[in-house]
């Protein structure tokens, strides 16, 4: 036996760990990184999506763009189509650093993706993403104005290729 003084009352219950169901939800990135592929055969970038309406606010969607892949060229293609939208979405036409499309709203489509083993339990996965210009939040979620002005795009890095770009030789 353990004896411990917690005040639950004191902490936020972490959030429940099913997908949200499918369909549009407007939501903001708050996390990205580029990683390696777990097969060595190029990277991903990693994004971490916040929901910003409805009954799922506050919930994270996460997803995986392999935008680097040596073993398939239309897993790549596939994956730099996304992250074409997604900029096109945000309004960063002109990516040099993932941080770029933090906290801009757009809308992403979700789908819940079934785990047929049984290992792992089913998943989100984003599907596709739209602009949110006009969209509406409840009262409470943001100032509007706030968050669909546009943002100062920061200076470019001087002849900066993002690390997806580069090839092996």
């Amino acid at each position: 036996m353990a004896q411990l003084a917690f005040d639950a009352t004191q902490v936020a219950p972490q959030e429940s760990l099913s997908p949200i169901p499918a369909g549009v939800y407007v939501a903001h990135i708050i996390d990205s990184e580029v990683r390696p592929l777990k097969s060595g055969m190029g990277q991903a970038l990693a994004l971490t999506f916040e929901v910003l309406d409805g009954s799922y606010r506050g919930r994270k969607v996460f997803t995986q763009l392999n935008v680097q892949h040596r073993g398939s060229a239309e897993a790549e293609r596939i994956a730099q189509a996304q992250l074409s939208a997604l900029c096109h979405a945000t309004g960063v036409l002109k990516l040099t650093d993932s941080v770029q499309l933090h906290m801009k709203p757009v809308r992403i489509r979700v789908k819940v993706r079934k785990d047929e083993t049984g290992q792992y339990g089913d998943r989100n996965e984003v599907t596709g993403y739209e602009a949110a210009a006009g969209v509406t939040l409840p009262p409470g979620a943001a100032p509007a104005a706030a968050l669909f002005a546009p943002a100062a795009q920061p200076a470019p890095a001087a002849a900066q290729t993002p690390p997806w770009a580069k090839r092996a030789a």
